[in-house]
C-alpha cells in the first residue's frame, strides 16, 4: 500500500509546505526592492536639499552684498 492510501482525512492537512518557502523568498525580494526604491528616493531628496541649500546661501550672500553696497554708497555720499 502506498502512503497516500494509509492516510485518512483531508489531503490539505498533509500537504507539504514548500509554498511557504517560495512565499518567504518572494516577500524578501519585494522587501529588497522596496529598500532599493526608498534608498533611491532618499538620494534624490538629499540631492534636491543640497541644491536648495546652495541656492539659499547664494541668496543670502546676494542680500548681504546689496546691503553692504548700499551702506558703502551712503558713506560715500555723506563724505562728499
Amino acid at each position: 500500500m502506498s502512503a497516500q492510501a494509509e492516510r485518512s482525512g483531508s489531503r490539505f492537512l498533509y500537504a507539504p509546505f514548500e509554498a511557504a518557502h517560495a512565499r518567504i523568498d518572494a516577500n524578501e525580494r519585494v522587501a529588497q526592492e522596496r529598500w532599493a526604491a526608498l534608498d533611491y528616493r532618499l538620494g534624490r531628496i538629499e540631492a534636491g536639499l543640497e541644491q536648495l541649500d546652495r541656492r539659499l546661501w547664494l541668496a543670502v550672500y546676494g542680500v548681504v552684498g546689496v546691503v553692504l553696497a548700499e551702506g558703502a554708497a551712503q558713506i560715500l555720499a555723506a563724505m562728499q
